[in-house]
């Protein structure tokens, strides 16, 4: 029972973790979209990555626990 509860919190830990580096990859994403000279396809890039970023987050819960095997 407290094997399972501590690989359940390094698993939320290493969520957070994963969350920031997705964000951080975001971030530099969105820089190289905005400096392109196209305002439209900067509209579409930005939406893309918007995107990718929503899915990345969505995955980073199920990734780290199976990481850490703290499935249940």
């Amino acid at each position: 029972m407290g094997t399972n509860y501590l690989k359940s919190l390094f698993a939320v830990g290493f969520q957070g973790f994963l969350i920031l580096v997705c964000v951080a990859i975001y971030s530099v994403l969105l820089q190289s979209a905005t400096t392109s000279g196209d305002p439209i396809s900067a509209v579409w890039q930005v939406m893309g990555f918007t995107v990718l970023l929503c899915f990345a987050l969505f995955k980073t819960g199920s990734l780290s626990k199976s990481i850490f095997g703290a499935h249940g």
